[in-house]
């Protein structure tokens, strides 16, 4: 039996077509899904020497939580000669550079408030470190004030590193997964970002993508930049989507840090702002040579980061625009633009496709949950079940987040940090 089209309206094929591009777009990371499922974590071969390193945190009034991430790093499993601490306590208010170097590091004091923002802190940091200690280390680890790693993460990380990366990224937990329906969701999102994305694509053989902190850059990288050259307002992932243009492969470490997420949808509103509008800024910027590394050069890690930076965001933004322009305009039209059957469809239109995209994000932290649960610590039970039902919820916050960033002005802000714990108060379980 043939299926009838007559009856289907313009906007309803629209939605229709949108929604199954974005299924061709992001195919691919179902197969990624699969491919971390069915094969677990990636192995890697044990390194043939111990390499130097430099840790940079960069910190404003973080004088809560530095002394934690600075106290782990001095605990890791790896000879401490190798390994020195560097802290720029950028514009501080407060005790952060006393408490960082009480703790063990090294400290730099910045405070030029013209330039805003953790890439100008970056270049501040690195340039000044390889003018005073020049052709000492061998790669640099960056991380936030927030963090904590486990104790085994550079011995990790420089397996990987020994392989020959110029950049690494690695496993992302959340040291508050418990706190609020908020920061259960962003450590859904990570925790699914690291088995599921970055893992699979090292066991792919294909670059993977640097987020945030914990991740690791070359000091070849570093030197040949004379310091940090990325300033938009997602420097993280404009690094990896320069290196993906240009063919330089980031690998995968399944070393686990620790995050403190925002706790406030108000707070998380904020992040996820200045993280769209940086995904616009890196799509402006360089979408047309991500098109043409895959397009020419065959590429794949240039497509995926073009997925990354683009079609989810402007496929939403275009869907939104679209059916609220079609229901206004066709409701004000008292029946000349659209009747009311054609309106019914547009709402059913609507409401299946966030009904499939609920189910989605449903099915995604499910298992997510279920496969990562021996890295979720959290004293709530009833938390992580709820997070089931409330992270499709979170996502879909992600719509009006992608519109507004497009119009409104995102200046960087600093996220307040005030989860003072240890690794072994997250290992128990502690909020």
């Amino acid at each position: 039996m043939l299926l009838d089209l007559s009856n289907i309206t313009p906007i309803v094929a629209f939605n229709f077509i949108l929604g199954a591009l974005f299924t061709v777009c992001f195919l691919y990371q179902g197969v990624f899904f699969l491919v971390g499922i069915l094969r677990g974590e990636v192995r890697l071969p044990p390194a043939k020497r111990r390499h130097r390193y430099a840790f940079f945190i960069a910190a404003h009034n973080e004088e809560a939580v530095i002394a934690n991430l600075v106290r782990s790093i001095k605990e890791q499993d790896y000879p401490s000669e190798l390994i020195d601490i560097f802290v720029v306590a950028d514009a501080c208010t407060d005790d952060t550079a006393r408490v960082a170097r009480e703790a063990g590091a090294i400290v730099y004091e910045r405070n030029d408030l013209a330039r805003k923002g953790k890439s100008w802190v970056m270049d501040y940091g690195f340039d000044r470190i390889l003018n005073e200690y020049p052709g000492r280390y061998e790669a640099f680890f960056i991380f936030d004030a927030d963090n904590l790693l486990s104790r085994d993460y550079v011995s990790i990380m420089n397996d990987a590193f020994d392989q020959g990366y110029l950049a690494l990224t690695s496993y992302r937990n959340s040291k508050n997964y418990g706190s609020s329906w908020i920061s259960s969701a962003y450590a859904t999102w990570f925790l699914r970002e690291a088995r599921f994305l970055n893992n699979a694509r090292m066991i792919c053989g294909t670059s993977c993508a640097v987020s945030g902190s914990g991740f690791l850059v070359s000091a070849k990288i570093i030197e040949g930049m004379h310091g940090w050259d990325f300033h938009t307002l997602t420097e993280d992932i404009q690094f990896s989507t320069f290196c993906a243009i240009h063919g330089v492969r980031i690998g995968y470490a399944p070393a686990e840090f620790y995050d403190e997420q925002p706790v406030t949808f108000a707070a998380s509103w904020k992040q996820r702002m200045r993280w769209t509008k940086g995904f616009y800024q890196v799509f402006f910027t360089y979408g047309s040579q991500l098109v043409k590394s895959f397009a020419i050069l065959r590429r794949f890690a240039a497509y995926d980061l073009f997925m990354t930076v683009a079609p989810g965001n402007l496929l939403s933004l275009i869907s939104v625009l679209v059916n609220v322009t079609f229901l206004i305009v066709g409701s004000l039209s008292h029946g000349f633009l659209a009747t009311d059957r054609e309106l019914a469809m547009c709402f059913g239109s609507i409401a299946m496709t966030f009904g499939s995209m609920y189910l989605t994000f449903f099915v995604l932290g499910l298992l997510t949950t279920v496969l990562e649960r021996g890295h979720i610590h959290c004293p709530s039970r009833l938390r992580v079940f709820a997070n089931l039902f409330t992270f499709p919820l979170f996502m879909f916050t992600y719509i009006p987040i992608t519109v507004a960033a497009l119009f409104l002005k995102v200046d960087w802000v600093p996220t307040q940090h005030g989860v003072s714990v240890t690794l072994d108060q997250v290992m128990d379980g502690a909020k």
